[in-house]
């Protein structure tokens, strides 16, 4: 059997805003170049796939589909054709939320890697925060 197991870190902010509100505009992938520079300088939509020039170059971006549960999965297809699965949760905390990006550590990552993806998500989340309070 081959390990799969991989460093995940969990990447968090929370925001003093209402989870059903966070989630609406965190949902909506025209809203990411706003919040998420790490991922999105620009999207747009081509077809059934989101399309977004990124620091890594053009990928696509495929959502879980809108739901009440807060889970705003996403799978960013890099332009090496792999395919990265992340694990976002918007949580209700009392009257504001929580949101929770699980951030996995590729196989092909070093630790400075690693660490910049880590920086890069909190910017992001803390972009959102600022946006939404």
């Amino acid at each position: 059997m081959t390990d799969t197991t991989r460093e995940s870190r969990h990447v968090s902010v929370r925001i003093a805003v209402p989870m059903e509100d966070v989630y609406a505009y965190a949902s909506d992938p025209a809203n990411l170049p706003a919040w998420a520079h790490g991922l999105s300088g620009s999207i747009m939509r081509s077809g059934d796939e989101w399309v977004a020039e990124s620091p890594m170059g053009r990928v696509t971006v495929a959502f879980t589909p809108h739901n009440a549960l807060g889970v705003l999965d996403h799978d960013v297809t890099l332009p090496t054709g792999e395919t990265v699965h992340n694990p976002v949760r918007v949580l209700r905390d009392g009257p504001g939320s929580e949101v929770v990006f699980t951030l996995r550590r590729r196989p092909d990552m070093t630790d400075a890697d690693f660490e910049r993806d880590a920086a890069t998500v909190t910017a992001d989340l803390d972009r959102l925060r600022q946006l939404l309070e």
